[in-house]
């Protein structure tokens, strides 16, 4: 096997280990949604669902953004004992630092927080007894850093899984003996139990302990902090950028029609988005450790781009042909008016692909500066782009707005990662990219003018020879037929 169909397989790998973890994560939010529902009812997950998106709005500001920043540090250290025992170190003298921040913010502002949540001072007590809840998942974040910055995937996989099948499997018990009293009890129980997988896991690695000084923590802690700061002050862009455009389409168009959007771009982001999460985990750190040489960082970008692209685009396809199943199947018939903004929208997933692999470059150049500045006037345009696809064609605006952002973003990283690193897409990306999006304009225009059921069967079509394509492509860098050979031959022995 070459050095690159290894690159490749190993892509592959931490592909489908994660994404398997994306899907159970996913049935296990929904069970756990479920059992509340039945168990407490529209009123009790109200009160659960606000105590704990507070405690995460405060969170996110205080944490540092340490559980993204620092896996680069983890990555670059890694395979140097000494380097790698004084990043873990300060490390966690960090998450300590900062996870006791935000309980301190937490408890001080709790009869403020129950006011501003609740309107009344009510759930003061509810807040001081979860402040705790910050310590314990910025520990937790740190512990999981450790392991994601080490490429220990199988390690992650597991405590990842055993956080939430024990952390579901302890507070239904709760829900179910103390009812809505059971809601702060079983938050803090998830969250020592969250703690305790990730550091059950993580002590399978040895670390060498080494003592730090104040100066030590200063040199080394800083590029975290700095670099978890931007990444923390760009996801409250995000947020902002989201509330805003929210905003904006319930005065212009109803509570309703807020509705429709955050349903439609749940299911996209959520159920076709899963992939993305997938791959960061494993293509963050090992890009990062690559990040001192362009020529390396070049390979790795074009080679996670073209997995990247062969694996999303007959979910694409399929997502467009059967998005009507899929809405109802999730939501109701009600929902159907969100088909068509998914259309557009899933045209634009394509693109999000291409400038997602290139975005994380600055990241894994600890070019916080960059990444910011990049995010900042992406998350403008976006928000005019939907505010003004809103207002002239509705929600189906809204999907063209987020095509046409995503369109001027892979631009935008494609030309400011080759004016600062001289990255560019080789030629093989751009075949893989332009056949498959092709396909998947095709099944888009076969929706739109082709009449039910016939438009199905064509869309099973296209969607048949997409995966022909993909498993043509996939062959030829990771010689598929013998791996099923060698799969096939270890089970039957």
């Amino acid at each position: 096997m070459t050095v690159k169909q290894d690159s490749y397989k190993r892509i592959i790998k931490a592909t489908s280990i994660f994404g398997g973890v994306q899907v159970f994560n996913i049935l296990i939010s929904i069970m756990r949604t479920k059992f509340i529902a039945v168990l407490l009812g529209p009123a009790g997950m109200g009160i659960a669902g606000l105590l704990v998106s507070t405690t995460a709005l405060i969170g996110s500001m205080t944490n540092f953004g340490l559980a993204t920043s620092a896996v680069r540090s983890v990555s670059v250290a890694a395979g140097d004992d000494e380097k790698i025992g004084v990043t873990v170190s300060v490390l966690r003298r960090l998450v300590w630092l900062s996870g006791i921040l935000g309980t301190l913010v937490t408890l001080s502002l709790s009869s403020f927080l129950s006011e501003l949540t609740f309107g009344s001072k009510d759930y003061t007590v509810a807040f001081m007894a979860i402040s705790v809840t910050l310590l314990l998942a910025q520990l937790s974040a740190g512990q999981m850093v450790i392991l994601q910055g080490m490429r220990k995937l199988k390690l992650l996989a597991k405590a990842d899984i055993a956080g939430m099948v024990l952390g579901l499997f302890t507070s239904i018990p709760i829900y179910y003996f103390l009812g809505i009293k059971g809601i702060v009890p079983a938050i803090l129980v998830s969250s020592l139990i969250a703690l305790a997988c990730s550091w059950y896991f993580s002590s399978k690695i040895h670390i060498p302990k080494i003592a730090i000084s104040s100066l030590v923590l200063k040199t080394e802690g800083l590029p975290m902090l700095k670099m978890g700061f931007m990444l923390s002050l760009s996801g409250l862009i995000t947020v902002a950028a989201s509330y805003i455009l929210k905003i904006f389409i319930g005065r212009t168009g109803g509570v309703e029609q807020v509705g429709f959007y955050s349903a439609g771009f749940a299911m996209i982001n959520t159920y076709v988005g899963m992939i993305f999460t997938a791959m960061m985990t494993d293509y963050y750190p090992r890009l990062a450790e690559v990040s001192m040489d362009n020529i390396a960082t070049k390979n790795a970008i074009n080679e996670q781009a073209e997995i990247a692209i062969l694996i999303i685009a007959p979910i694409l396809i399929g997502f467009i042909a059967f998005v009507d199943w899929a809405i109802i199947l999730l939501y109701t018939d009600a929902f159907l008016v969100i088909n068509g903004m998914l259309h557009w929208a899933t045209l634009g997933m394509l693109l999000k692909t291409g400038s997602w692999a290139v975005g994380f470059i600055f990241l894994a150049k600890g070019a916080t500066g960059i990444f910011f500045w990049s995010e900042l006037v992406a998350n403008i345009y976006m928000v005019m782009l939907s505010v003004l696809g809103y207002y002239l064609f509705g929600l189906n605006g809204l999907g063209m707005a987020f095509l046409a952002g995503y369109l001027l973003l892979f631009f935008q990283n494609l030309l400011v990662a080759n004016f600062k690193y001289q990255f560019k897409f080789y030629n093989a990306f751009y075949k893989i990219f332009f056949s498959q999006f092709i396909l998947i304009i095709l099944c888009f225009i076969s929706i739109k003018i082709v009449v039910t059921p016939l438009s199905f069967f064509i869309g099973m079509a296209i969607l048949v020879l997409s995966l022909l394509i993909s498993y043509r492509e996939l062959n030829a860098r990771l010689d598929l037929k013998q791996e099923l050979l060698k799969i096939i031959k270890k089970r039957t022995s």
